[in-house]
């Protein structure tokens, strides 16, 4: 069976085989099995939640990846430049520094410290 994937934005082609096991026969022989491909609407994203629906862009910092977040390095009233370190989040091991992606005066952090974020979530907004 042909499959179409998308990883990173790479459309890629693939031949699949399901196989599984042959019972009663013990010498651990495979077959093919038909099976139908589960289609997911192309390049669809995670609905906003209903706070973030009417979020101005320029004045919020999103998360690069889903994690935990590890800690938090700035706080609400605080003013940053461009840059500046507002929180450090976990994914698989490896630590990832949020930066402020503006300048301006911090509103609010969204997250706390052991939070689960996904990508794309609101962390920070600014004023």
């Amino acid at each position: 069976m042909k499959l179409r994937i998308n990883i990173d934005g790479k459309d890629y082609e693939v031949d699949v085989e399901a196989a599984e096991q042959e019972l009663g026969s013990g010498h651990g022989r495979f077959h093919s099995v038909e099976s139908a491909a589960i289609q997911s609407p192309r390049d669809a994203a995670p609905a906003p939640a209903a706070a973030e629906t009417h979020v101005i862009e320029d004045k919020v910092c999103r998360s690069p990846v889903s994690g935990i977040v590890a800690s938090l390095a700035a706080q609400a009233g605080q003013t940053l430049q461009v840059g500046d370190v507002l929180l450090v989040l976990e994914a698989m091991k490896m630590e990832t520094q949020v930066s402020a992606p503006v300048a301006g005066k911090v509103a609010a952090i969204k997250v706390k410290a052991g939070d689960s974020v996904q990508s794309g979530q609101v962390l920070v907004e600014f004023e």
